[in-house]
Formats: C-alpha cells, structure tokens, sequence
C-alpha cells in the first residue's frame, strides 16, 4: 500500500509542510503579534499596519481559523463587553497535529472499536472547530466551501477533484499516524468533515473519505446540494 522509505513514490498525500504563503498584509500582522510581548487589541493592530478595522478583523480572523493566531478575550473595562486580544501561536496547526496522534493513539490501544469511535470523536471535534473558529455558513454550499476552507487552514492542502464531490486532500499532517492505524486517523478526519457540515446546518449523509486513493492525494467526497 506504502513505501515506506519514500512518502512521494507510494498512494496518497505527501506529508504537511507547514503553511501556504500568506498574503504581505497578513505577515505584517502576523510578525506585529510575534514582536509584542503581550496580546494586542484589533484597534492596536489597526494603528501600527495603517490598515481599517474591518480590513484588519478580516485578515485576523482567516490567522486564528489557520491556527496561527489564538484570540483571547480582555478584562471587562466599564460598560460593554470586552474587546478581544490577539497572540502570535508558535505552532501553527501543529497543535491540532499533536492532539490528534494522541488521541489515535489513546484510541488504538484502549477502543474496542477504534475506527467506529474515532469517527464519533471525530465529528464531536468538528462541531467544536467550527463554534471556536466561528466559521458560519447560510446555505449547503456555503458548508461545504467553509468545510475544504478548514480543511485547508489543518495542512491538508485540498484541490479540487475530478467532480463537484470530490475534493483532493494532497497533503496530511498525520501522514506517518495514518499510514499505521488508516481507520482511526482517516476516521477522525472524516468525522470533522461531518461535524463541521452538521454544526453548519448542513446533511452530512454521503460524504465519504478514501486513504491513499492514488499517489499524491486522498479522496474526499461532500456531495454538493
């Protein structure tokens, strides 16, 4: 199924390589948080880039959906509700990679059924990723465009398919913990995919994850609606 000593030369996706290029308004942000010693407020970062609020709050929202901002939230002050803070992450979705090989590993050693209940867990996960990064969709399609966008933001790096289905996962961040337990790994991931639709209002029936379909990619299937 693998060659082992090479990850290009056998089926599937290659391994995570860290993040896409970002855009030069989203590094100069991304370096502002890096240099500060504390978390700073929308309105701060507005002030040093130059840039308008709302063009600010946009670019910081697609940071913490990628994992590369954590947004906190500021100690009351007067009337209102407190303004967010935002911080430089290290780690990027390397957090999310880590959390997800201890739990397949929780879940090989300790389920009776691993495959059955990574896939539970999995869609339990994807319910809580969309809440926390507040992904929001007003219709099916608008779903399934926030589900590859998530996707994406993880290290899956997908492409579009042959089809309106099928989306093409080219690369895996748990591409060495997929390769020893396939059902469990590709079972949680599938399991986000579900999560994310239902918590989107959207029929996760159908949708479907093959590993290694063929040397470069995993297949994913969201059938459009």
């Amino acid at each position: 199924m693998e060659n082992r000593g090479s990850w290009s030369s056998g089926p599937g996706p290659r391994p995570g390589s860290g993040h896409h290029p970002l855009s030069a308004s989203r590094q100069a942000i991304l370096d502002h948080l890096r240099d500060q010693p504390q978390p700073l407020t929308l309105a701060a970062l507005a002030r040093i880039t130059g840039l308008h609020a709302n063009t600010v709050r946009e670019h910081l929202d697609a940071l913490v959906r990628r994992g590369l901002v954590r947004r906190l939230t500021g100690r009351p002050r007067g009337r209102g509700r407190p303004a967010h803070l935002y911080e430089h992450v290290d780690d990027g979705h390397g957090e999310y990679a880590r959390l997800a090989v201890a739990l397949t590993d929780a879940l090989t050693l300790s389920s009776t059924d691993p495959t059955a209940h990574a896939a539970t867990v999995g869609e339990q996960w994807g319910h809580e990723l969309a809440r926390e990064r507040r992904v929001r969709a007003s219709s099916a399609t608008e779903a399934r465009t926030a589900v590859v966008g998530l996707l994406d933001d993880l290290g899956f790096a997908p492409q579009p398919g042959s089809g309106d289905a099928e989306v093409l996962l080219t690369r895996c961040p748990l591409l060495a913990a997929a390769h020893r337990s396939p059902g469990v790994v590709c079972g949680i991931h599938l399991g986000i995919v579900r999560g994310v639709l239902e918590e989107l209002g959207a029929d996760a029936e159908g949708s479907a994850l093959e590993p290694f379909a063929a040397p470069g990619h995993c297949r994913l299937v969201v059938p459009p609606v």
